[in-house]
């Protein structure tokens, strides 16, 4: 079956995302349970029945109980510098006013890349550092004002330029605005390549930047975009600084929405906190106006810059403006990125209302010091079913998204094998560990679902065809009806020949567990294999 609402331009998902927020009607404040719901709020779902096919009375809540949140905290002294040498003893976790129990615990550094080792991609470090943190940077193109992208700019190379030639923490590099998201550099840790990918990035003055007609894509772009990110870098188990220099939201005041319109924004917000924190990303925002002696008329303390700073401190991230020296609040950034502890515990709280938010509160044994992480979470719950005659827009938003970004995204490991004999086809094999498979019944076997997008390019980038289905794959009635499969998909595919292609990118997305992987290979060529982040 194919899906006739995704179409080839990569910048009809800002207006999806758009519609998301602000266009539809009658939106749940969460969304409701439904047989794909996620058991875990921190950790991907596991292979487990659903309440409704499969499991006992209790099954839900045991899935609750076991769930496992994974924190990231970052300890500073009064001077905000960071504090390091604590030990397990020295934490206490406090989640609903609760006290729970550590399990597991890392020191600050302990998943530092080795000295002998170089990251120069995401497959690099998918395959040599599984669990390296990593930087992100993305300079902001859409609410930042011309003068101080300039500056940001500026900044961003002044800080590069201070720091060794190879770089302790592999960095990626992005620039987005309205109608472009650029990866001008997949993680590298050679500085030379991110200051010359910042030589070589030209930005525009476009007027929709300044636009209050335009507030409501530009907030749209803020929210697709930090979920985009976080869909891709999903699969890296690492910690994930990202590094967000720019505005964030435009400069319009919360009075100016309808109270549809505020809901709206706050269900995307609470839902990209999610994203970020299954990610395992935290958000740093800094904004390069540096100090401000005058604001327009109308701008609004309360409403714009200030609640994307909000998102930031949900994730644990921190808030950084009002100072001239953005390359040392870069580094601040950077800094915690590379001194973080973490900490694992199992909630003690069994509740399962959506509503809730689980506040979680962490304090250390040493006098002066606080504590830095994610303020708590919302029970949420997996995608929902997927209708490819009629798929939902934030399905769409994120489908486009993935395929017309150069982005690789890693959360499905999925390797493409072109054909010996025909040079338009090929197989896309889904490695096991990212499927869920659902339980057998007397009648139907075992079934795992992906949503599969081929797309292909000509030499200047331009796409020329792309094509969706939505697939399924039966296990023999052989397997147990229930528990872990270690069976992959294979998907075969052939291509519309068209000579002016030479390039292809698969995207799939595990219907499940919402998770998408990517993989780009060379046409009209005969090519080896190419696996997920290439």
């Amino acid at each position: 079956m194919t899906f006739h609402a995704l179409r080839r331009t990569g910048f009809l998902c800002v207006f999806i995302f758009t519609g998301c927020i602000f266009a539809q009607t009658n939106p749940p404040s969460n969304p409701k349970p439904s047989d794909q719901e996620s058991n875990s709020p921190a950790q991907p779902p596991v292979q487990q029945p659903s309440p409704q096919t499969g499991g006992e009375p209790g099954t839900y809540a045991m899935r609750v109980m076991t769930r496992l949140v994974i924190l990231d905290a970052v300890v500073l002294d009064k001077q905000n510098n960071v504090v390091r040498g604590l030990t397990r003893d020295d934490f206490h976790v406090e989640e609903l006013d609760e006290p729970q129990t550590i399990v597991n615990f890392e020191e600050t550094g302990s998943q530092s890349l080795s000295p002998d080792l170089s990251i120069e991609s995401t497959a690099d470090l998918d395959r040599l550092g599984p669990r390296t943190p990593v930087n992100i940077i993305l300079l902001d193109e859409f609410n930042t004002r011309f003068e101080d992208m300039a500056f940001a700019r500026y900044s961003l190379k002044k800080f590069l330029q201070r720091q060794p030639d190879k770089l302790s923490t592999p960095t990626m590099l992005l620039a987005v605005d309205l109608e472009h998201f650029s990866v001008l550099s997949d993680y590298t840790q050679d500085k030379s390549k991110l200051i010359s990918a910042l030589d070589h990035h030209f930005t525009a003055n476009p007027w929709r930047n300044q636009s209050v007609s335009w507030a409501g894509p530009r907030y749209a772009t803020a929210f697709l975009t930090l979920r985009r990110v976080a869909e891709a870098v999903m699969g890296h188990r690492g910690h994930k600084s990202m590094i967000w220099i720019g505005r964030g939201f435009p400069d319009i005041g919360w009075n100016r929405l309808t109270i549809d319109a505020q809901t709206r924004v706050d269900n995307a917000a609470q839902d990209c906190v999610n994203v970020l924190r299954d990610a395992r990303v935290t958000l740093y925002t800094i904004d390069p106006a540096g100090l401000r002696v005058n604001t327009f008329l109308g701008e609004d303390p309360f409403g714009g810059n200030y609640d994307f700073n909000r998102l930031a401190q949900a994730t644990g991230g921190r808030t950084l403006y009002g100072r001239n020296d953005v390359d040392a609040e870069i580094g601040s950034a950077i800094q915690d990125g590379a001194n973080f502890y973490t900490l694992t515990y199992h909630p003690t709280n069994t509740s399962n209302d959506p509503h809730k938010f689980h506040k979680i509160k962490i304090t250390a044994d040493r006098p002066g010091v606080t504590v830095v992480t994610r303020q708590g979470y919302y029970l949420n719950y997996g995608p929902g079913r997927v209708n490819p005659e009629n798929p939902s827009r934030r399905l769409i938003a994120d489908l486009v998204a993935a395929d017309s970004s150069t982005m690789s995204y890693d959360g499905v490991p999925i390797i493409v094998e072109p054909s010996a004999s025909d040079p338009d086809s090929f197989t896309i094999h889904v490695d096991y560990h990212a499927l869920v498979w659902s339980v057998a019944t007397d009648t139907e076997p075992r079934k795992a679902e992906a949503i599969v997008v081929v797309s292909t390019f000509d030499a200047k980038g331009k796409e020329l065809s792309r094509d969706a289905q939505l697939v399924q794959a039966s296990a023999p009635m052989s397997v147990p009806p229930t528990g872990r499969i270690e069976r992959g998909m294979d998907i075969v595919r052939k291509l519309q020949h068209n000579p002016k292609a030479v390039r292809a990118r698969v995207t799939v997305r595990v219907t499940r567990t919402g998770r998408i992987g990517t993989a780009d290979f060379a046409l009209n060529q005969t090519a080896a294999a190419v696996p997920a982040g290439h």
